[in-house]
């Protein structure tokens, strides 16, 4: 098989892992950076050029798309679509996980767990918004962080306050979410590839830190997850459409409940963490589900 990469530096670790999986198993593997990708939109025959050169046809793609990248990156994941490629996570499920608050709708809609959240637009509704969390300590968070990135935890109800106000003034859209303070700074990241958890990790935040994100210094253990957790990973990544994906879920007293759905999920934590290999297991699925213009948008999303 043919098989793209869309990834901006070949030297990162997950990157380097898959096409190390891909070409042990006997594929063509071709990283592309994203932003270097150029595309014939208005054409009969659409496709995408690279460093001056149309590309061949693709049997598969798999995105490795940052979040900073996110609306050029999915455009190019749809030209992919467009020309028939099978894409590992579709163009629209990756714009629908990139964006916080329609994806915590779509998994509220389909009643999985998920920490009390509040959203709202008017400085009058502050007060209300903070008791529909119940009230501090709370989470502060935007929209479009990554890695822990504009994520603050409020203890008291005057800081959330303050903290309300000036992300307002910075006319940034968050969200306000519970505190699940029995989750003692430790979250679990489960890795789904298809309809099955492959592999758990529980992250620990670094003391005196409440986000437990690796990049945040956070370490990483081998986990048993509950049925109930397994579960719960399951249907969040079925209903976000992601094919592979990283689940964070924190132990609330109500169970399990779902942070975020991560459609970029890296390797190295969970590789190192569990002793899986994770790449192996991304290429196996798409040697089992690849098949030309598989994708249920096509692009057309």
């Amino acid at each position: 098989m043919r098989i793209a990469i869309l990834s901006r530096n070949k030297r990162l670790y997950s990157t380097r892992r898959l096409v190390e999986a891909a070409t042990q198993r006997g594929h063509e593997v071709l990283v592309l950076d994203t932003l270097k990708c150029y595309m014939d939109i208005a054409s009969m025959r659409p496709s995408v050029h690279y460093k001056g050169e149309q590309l061949e046809p693709f049997d598969a793609v798999i995105p490795r798309i940052g979040a900073s990248i996110t609306f050029y990156g999915a455009a190019v994941l749809r030209q992919f679509e467009m020309m028939g490629a099978y894409p590992v996570n579709e163009s629209v499920a990756l714009t629908r996980s990139r964006d916080k608050l329609r994806s915590l709708q779509i998994l509220a809609r389909a009643g999985i767990g998920l920490p009390l959240t509040g959203f709202a637009n008017s400085p009058d509704s502050t007060k209300d918004l903070i008791k529909l969390v119940g009230g501090a300590p709370l989470v502060v968070k935007l929209l479009f962080g990554t890695q822990g990135k504009g994520v603050v935890l409020a203890e008291t109800s005057k800081a959330a306050e303050s903290l309300i106000e000036v992300f307002r003034e910075l006319d940034a859209n968050f969200l306000v979410q519970e505190f699940i303070k029995e989750a003692g700074g430790a979250d679990i990241r489960a890795f789904v590839i298809g309809e099955k958890v492959v592999a758990a990790m529980m992250r620990q935040a670094k003391e005196g830190e409440f986000r437990s994100n690796l990049h945040r210094g956070g370490s990483a253990s081998l986990v048993r997850l509950t049925p109930e957790e397994r579960s719960t990973a399951v249907r969040a990544a079925r209903k976000m459409g992601l094919n592979v994906s990283g689940v964070d879920l924190l132990r609330s007293n109500h169970g399990p409940v779902v942070m975020e759905v991560n459609s970029s999920p890296g390797l190295q934590g969970i590789e190192e963490a569990t002793g899986k290999d994770v790449a192996s297991l991304i290429i196996q699925f798409i040697e089992k589900n690849a098949k030309p213009y598989a994708s249920r948008t096509r692009g057309q999303g």
